[in-house]
């Protein structure tokens, strides 16, 4: 079942909410150029010392403003807005942007984390937008200076990157991509939005036969192939898109894409990397539900696509929620964005190529 029915987000809002201000145990990615630089995570990352890292931190955030804002009475909605008004607060954000100013902190939480805090900011405006008087504006404004050096780092790396990273963890080029696309078109960020597209073009316009045998790997939370193929979505436009993605993969009935496209178990829920399993299944299943949604509704791949969507759901949604902090740090943030069709909605407008 897919429905974020109410029963189910209250189960995901709790879950977020128990990680949301937990300090401890915690992953700190912190570079030290001196004895001072020891600090608890509260000091270092005031806003986002929670949910065992800094870019889970941020995408709970973004958790709760997207439940709270699609279902405003909710008996947890109150507690949800507390949350976030204890976070994103200009003294609170203001430590945030000193902190990424710091010496040698030019790389922090790129591309992952600060692709996931303009995501954030995009929910907030969008708020913001069909809500006038929503709190969402008075922390979308405390987060602009944050936001504007997001942008900034992020499109200075696509600048220079030589080519991209295709893993399946945080290191991602074309999962980052995807996301800050959604953001430019919802920010007004033309520039930004070209400048993504040129570079996911050059990145993987040309790319042919995806190694769909060597994924997944045991780590895994997006897939290579399909995180490329979902970026492409939302840089090519109907015929095009078809025509590279069938040049990229096989027919999703093939025997070989079959085997690719089942989805994983995790062999340890409770173990920090082998949970990434359980998110490669709802990661997987938003990427193929927004290629599907990309082809024509006559298209011959389009319902294996959509089966294959559904499969991975009904795997992903089993885990969560998980009374292992390992995943309940971080999977709710997939839940719901696979359940409310987050990358759908926010799809830009694309492009003939």
């Amino acid at each position: 079942m897919r429905a974020l029915d109410e029963p189910r987000a209250g189960a995901i809002a709790g879950m977020v909410l128990a990680s949301i201000h937990r300090e401890y145990p915690t992953h700190v990615s912190h570079l030290m150029t001196r004895a001072e630089d020891a600090r608890p995570p509260r000091e270092l990352t005031p806003a986002f010392y929670g949910s065992f890292d800094w870019h889970s931190s941020v995408h709970g955030h973004w958790c709760l403003v997207r439940l709270a804002r699609l279902m405003p009475r909710a008996p947890w909605s109150a507690r949800a807005l507390a949350a976030l008004g204890e976070s994103l607060t200009p003294a609170r954000l203001s430590g945030e942007l000193a902190y990424l100013l710091g010496e040698g902190r030019q790389g922090f939480e790129r591309p992952y984390g600060l692709a996931w805090l303009l995501q954030l900011c995009a929910e907030l405006r969008e708020w913001n937008a069909a809500e006038a008087g929503a709190p969402a504006g008075e922390w979308l404004a405390a987060l602009g200076a944050l936001e504007s050096l997001a942008a900034e780092r992020m499109l200075g790396l696509i600048a220079r990157l030589p080519r991209p990273v295709r893993g399946g963890e945080h290191s991602q080029t074309a999962f980052a991509l995807g996301l800050m696309l959604d953001w430019a078109a919802g920010a007004g960020r033309d520039d930004a939005r070209a400048a993504v597209s040129d570079r996911a073009e050059a990145f993987y316009g040309s790319d042919r036969a995806a190694p769909i045998a060597y994924e997944p790997s045991g780590h895994d939370f997006l897939s290579p192939a399909l995180g490329e193929s979902d970026l492409m979505r939302r840089v090519r436009h109907g015929a095009g898109y078809a025509a590279w993605l069938r040049g990229f993969l096989p027919d999703p009935t093939s025997p070989e894409a079959r085997a690719w496209l089942a989805p994983v178990v995790s062999p340890d829920q409770a173990d920090g990397k082998l949970s990434h399993l359980d998110g490669l299944n709802l990661s997987r299943a938003w990427m193929l539900d927004g290629m599907a949604a990309a082809l024509e509704p006559s298209h011959p791949w389009r319902g294996g696509l959509s089966a294959a969507a559904d499969a991975h759901a009904t795997a992903g949604l089993a885990s969560v929620p998980t009374p292992h902090y390992a995943g309940a740090h971080w999977l709710g943030s997939y839940a719901v964005y696979l359940l409310t069709g987050r990358g759908l909605a926010a799809a830009p407008s694309r492009r003939e190529v």
